[in-house]
């Protein structure tokens, strides 16, 4: 279900966003919704990363070799 925006912008940039608009072949607010659209779709993307990055970091990563030397391990001679 779709919902109306107002929002307010100079007179300078309107008639830039027409011309824009128009390039593209659309209107004033289809370029807005689609550039809010891209906007909110980058930020799910991020915010799903970010978490899947603590998860891993939260894990561990396992890099090879053995646990901890024992004390008379290091200090053979």
């Amino acid at each position: 279900m779709k919902q109306n925006l107002t929002i307010s912008l100079d007179r300078q940039t309107i008639r830039k966003a027409k011309i824009v608009a128009a390039r593209r072949e659309t209107s004033i607010s289809g370029l807005l919704a689609q550039q809010i659209e891209i906007l909110v779709g980058e930020e799910e993307a991020y915010e799903r990363a970010e978490r899947q990055a603590v998860a891993l970091l939260e894990e561990g990563f396992h890099l090879g070799g053995r646990g901890p030397a024992s004390r008379e391990e290091l200090h053979e001679r």
